[in-house]
Order: structure tokens, then C-alpha cells, then sequence
């Protein structure tokens, strides 16, 4: 074939495949992005559920250590705020690696949220028989309740830590970050998703994290607000991605036992000679961590949309969409042990969000 018949050839094809209605462009042609996204129908009759949840917080961070109880190695992982999903197989990771050095046997793992499943799975991969202890199953754990965003929110006082723990944190949020990514999909109901946040972005933790960050010009959104920020992270359906973790936990033979433990020597009980405490909150009465401190957060979730397919934090609280509904929240209540809905709280959520999208800057 000549070089003309191959030009002609290259244009035809190019041709064929281009959509119906869509102009070619010169690749010189700057293309601004339509700045309009559909609104959130924010309306309180449009609520279908609520939830309350408290976030198990230390100003001064998680706890990943190993500790002794009587003859056993015990390991602590808890502690995460509102980062629980987030640094859950980062964390998990560190207290595995800490705990199974030069140990053979069967191992307990303490509570079944996030925490718990994470370090049961990588036991597993490592090639120990576990059986998970716990008072409370998905879907009965705070770790349902969470929004899911892929970010380490509320997770400690900058000075509060030390820098042995900020090691710790970035080794951790490197290695959930990375876990993640390759479980993107519908089984465990991860995916990327678009995120606006208002107001100046934070210092990353990591040199990739958030990825494609930018500020935004007022004309390249239609948020009412001064400013606002665009990046890319993981989402996670918390409800979908609990059952697969707990089908994933049974088919790698998987043991479970209900019942809850009133003191450590009922653990020190156990036949496992190896056992991680994963119980969250519980540690405050468990194991007298009395730093850790609840804090409160309220959802309301909406009726679907399929057509929202971005995030958005900032004052008016956070957005998050999801197959299961859209997620409201924004509420921060300290020191609060009851896990119970304020209508009121909710009923403010549902008017700030409402507000913001009733003011989108879209064009007609």
C-alpha cells in the first residue's frame, strides 16, 4: 500500500469510529470541561435510613504495639479515628508483621470490624489458622456505618505524635493505598471516584496521594464556593466490601466465635498463644486506654442517584455516593458514647446540603 493510500485509509477509519454528534477537534483547540454536574437532591423526604457511629479517637494516634498477657504475645491495633477504612490493611500489615515473628500455632484475632478482618486475612495469607472472637458481626459493627472515603480524617493532633509514630503512619498509609487499588471492582464494591474539597488542601502524606490535585478557577465548577479543590481517591462500599471480606475470611477456612470478653484475663483464657486486639473503642474498658475518646458522627442517607458521580467535602459537611444511597454527614460530637440519631442533627444535614446544591452555578 502507497504512503497516500495509507493516509486515506488512516483518515477513513478515523471517520468510522468517531461518535455520531461529535465534532473533530485540532489538538491545539484548548477545550474548557462543562463546569455544571448534577445536583444532590438533598430534601428530608428523600431520607431512607440513619445511622450514628462513634469513631474511636486518640489525639496521639492509632496503637500498633506488641505487648504480653501472662504467657501470651499480645498485639494492639486501634485506635483510627475516622480513618478506620482507610489505614485498616496498613496498619493491620504493621501488627501482623510484628506479631507472627517466629510463631507457630493457631491465632485469635479480637473483634471483626475493619481492623479485625484486615489482620485475619493477611494471618491467613501468611499461612496461620485463625479464629476471629467477637460480640458483634457485620453488619452489626461501627466500621458499617462509615462513609468509606479513602482519607486519613480525624486521626490525630499534629502535636501529639511523635515521629516514630509519623513512620509508622506514612508506612501504613503507603501500604493500604496500594492494597486498595487492587481490589478496585464490584465484588468488594471499591472504586475511584472525583472528589471536591472546599477551602486550601492539606500537605500531602504521601508523594502521590491525593493524585491529580489541582485548585479550580470559579468557572471550572458550579460550587457557591470561594474555594475549592479537585482530586482523585478510593471509595468503599462498606456494607458489600465487610461481606466479602467475611466470605473471604470463611473461605480461607476461617473460624468465628461470638462472645465478648468482660477483662483481659478472660483473653488470657484463650488456647491461642498469639492474639490481636482489633476491639476499637472496647480498649477504653477492656484494656484502660482512657485516652481513647468517642467521637460521634451522624449519617443520612438518600434515595439513589446513579447520575452523581463525584464526592464533595467542606462546610456545608461531605457527600459521598454510593449504590446503596447517598451519603450525608458532617457531624463531629465529642465525648459522646451513645451511638443514637439526633433528628435534629440529621434534620441540619439534610438543610446544609440541600442549601448547597440549591445554589449550584450551573448555566441554563
Amino acid at each position: 500500500m502507497t504512503l497516500t493510500l495509507l493516509r486515506r485509509h488512516f483518515v477513513a477509519a478515523s471517520a468510522a469510529l468517531a461518535l455520531p454528534g461529535c465534532a473533530m477537534t485540532s489538538a491545539r483547540t484548548p477545550i474548557r470541561a462543562a463546569p455544571c454536574l448534577p445536583p444532590v437532591k438533598a430534601a428530608p423526604d428523600r431520607v431512607i435510613r440513619t445511622v450514628a457511629g462513634l469513631r474511636p479517637y486518640r489525639a496521639s494516634g492509632f496503637v500498633v504495639r506488641v505487648d504480653t498477657l501472662g504467657a501470651k504475645r499480645l498485639v494492639h491495633n486501634y485506635g483510627h479515628g475516622g480513618a478506620g477504612i482507610t489505614m485498616s490493611w496498613g496498619t493491620s500489615k504493621l501488627a501482623v508483621d510484628m506479631g507472627i515473628a517466629g510463631h507457630i500455632g493457631p491465632v485469635a484475632v479480637i473483634g471483626a470490624g475493619v481492623m479485625g478482618l484486615s489482620t485475619a486475612r493477611l494471618l491467613q495469607d501468611a499461612g496461620f489458622a485463625v479464629t476471629i472472637y467477637a460480640k458483634a458481626l457485620p453488619p452489626e459493627t461501627t466500621s458499617n456505618i462509615a462513609g468509606g472515603q479513602f482519607h486519613p480524617f480525624s486521626l490525630y493532633r499534629k502535636d501529639m505524635v511523635t515521629p516514630e509514630w509519623q513512620r509508622q503512619f506514612v508506612t501504613a498509609l503507603d501500604y493500604s493505598w496500594r492494597r486498595f487499588q487492587i481490589m478496585i471492582g464490584e465484588d468488594y464494591g471499591v472504586r475511584w471516584l472525583t472528589t471536591y474539597t472546599e477551602g486550601t488542601q492539606e500537605e500531602p502524606r504521601l508523594p502521590y496521594f491525593p493524585p491529580a490535585a489541582r485548585q479550580l478557577r470559579s468557572d471550572e465548577h458550579p460550587f457557591p464556593v470561594e474555594r475549592l479543590w479537585r482530586y482523585d481517591t478510593i471509595y468503599v462500599e462498606t456494607g458489600r466490601y465487610l461481606r466479602q471480606m467475611m466470605r473471604d475470611f470463611a473461605g480461607a477456612d476461617g473460624r468465628i466465635v461470638v462472645r465478648g470478653f468482660a477483662a483481659p484475663t478472660e483473653i488470657a483464657e484463650l488456647p491461642e498463644a498469639l492474639i490481636f486486639n482489633c476491639t476499637g473503642l472496647g480498649s477504653h474498658a477492656l484494656f484502660g486506654d482512657t485516652e481513647l475518646t468517642p467521637i460521634r458522627g451522624q449519617l443520612a442517607m438518600l434515595i439513589p442517584q446513579p447520575e452523581i458521580d463525584y464526592a464533595f467535602t467542606g462546610e456545608a459537611g461531605y457527600m459521598f455516593p454510593r449504590p446503596d444511597g447517598i451519603v450525608l454527614g458532617g457531624s463531629y460530637e465529642r465525648g459522646k458514647w451513645e451511638a443514637e440519631v439526633q433528628p435534629e442533627r440529621i434534620a441540619r444535614i439534610v438543610a446544609s446540603h440541600q442549601a448547597l446544591f440549591g445554589r449550584f452555578r450551573c448555566p441554563a
